[in-house]
């Protein structure tokens, strides 16, 4: 598969100020939307919300919007309820996967368990639903419907290959079209919607947004091999120890030698983090690292690709550098 040449890796620092207003407007909708009467529900979402992290899927709904020449209330609520659906999924995530650490520091199972977690998660869907029927808009709620609905699917189908060596390509990109790529579609599609796009537009910005979210996952299921733990904000290895196949161990199996093969094989079924350095040497030999690159970069390639009708502004542009810094970071 030949890939189209990226240009240089953006200054998210640049996008970020671009967006900073808006994202302002959201953050302080979302800390007044937490806001329950039960104090466990308080302290686990002020927790996992003032995180921090990159917001990035609440974001790009502003962008999206402001792209197409939208800004206002209704895309900030709608960015709340997004990173309320991303941050729900990223509590259940922890519990299922058995993560103690997120971002540099300790998940909220680790800190208050399971129970707390799954039910503070459910509490962050059902708001994100209380937020999107106050807009009245019935194709959002269809949206959004949809997207919740497959991202729960995306879970079921992760679960499904846990510890199975025999997970190929095409099932690991199912599986993440589900679990990232969905949200960040309805992410973009949701800002062209309330800015009236036409249809064709409608369809470019969830193009957009799906494709991103591929190259968004496949780098970072690189940088589990390919960085370190300070950086990277997790532990090296997490998808080894929850035996999970990700493109590159994916292509080392396909592409090692008998014995090699086995081996691998062995441990993403026992999820055997003692063979890390050995499936890492494994990977490297293969050059399951720059496939799994490429593969990052031809989505994003896609990602722009799909922006090539939009009249150019300064959110084309940042969506554009977002595409670039999916498969340029390091962490």
């Amino acid at each position: 598969m030949s890939t189209p040449a990226l240009a240089a890796a953006p200054d998210l620092s640049a996008i970020q100020a671009l967006a900073r207003d808006d994202m302002q407007a959201v953050d302080a909708l979302i800390r007044r939307r937490l806001a329950s009467d039960v104090v466990l529900i308080n302290q686990v979402a002020e927790y996992i919300i003032g995180a921090g992290g990159k917001r990035l899927r609440p974001m790009l709904l502003l962008l999206a919007a402001g792209a197409l020449g939208h800004r206002g209330a209704d895309a900030h609520q709608l960015a709340a309820v997004v990173e309320f659906i991303h941050t729900a999924t990223l509590l259940h995530d922890d519990v299922v996967d058995e993560s103690d650490l997120r971002r540099g520091r300790r998940t909220a199972n680790a800190v208050w368990g399971n129970a707390a977690s799954v039910l503070v998660g459910d509490f962050l869907y059902s708001r994100s639903f209380q937020l999107m029927v106050e807009l009245e808009q019935p194709r959002v709620m269809r949206i959004l419907a949809d997207t919740t609905n497959r991202i729960a699917e995306g879970e079921v189908l992760q679960l499904l290959h846990v510890r199975n060596p025999d997970t190929d390509e095409a099932a690991y990109l199912r599986v993440i079209e589900r679990k990232t790529a969905v949200l960040f579609a309805a992410a973009t599609q949701l800002g062209a919607l309330l800015a009236g796009a036409d249809e064709a537009t409608e369809q470019a910005l969830h193009d957009f947004g799906l494709h991103l979210g591929y190259a968004f996952q496949i780098a970072d299921d690189v940088l589990d091999y390919a960085s370190d733990a300070e950086t990277l904000g997790k532990n090296l290895g997490d998808d080894l120890a929850e035996g999970k196949a990700t493109l590159p161990l994916i292509h080392a199996i396909a592409h090692a030698d008998a014995a090699t093969q086995a081996r691998l094989r062995a441990a993403v079924e026992h999820g055997d983090t003692e063979a890390l350095p050995e499936v890492v040497a494994a990977i490297h030999a293969t050059g399951g690292l720059e496939h799994s690159r490429n593969q990052a970069r031809h989505y994003a390639a896609l990602a722009e690709g799909a922006l090539g009708g939009l009249a150019n502004n300064a959110y084309v542009d940042a969506l554009r550098g977002l595409a670039r810094y999916a498969v340029s970071r390091d962490h």
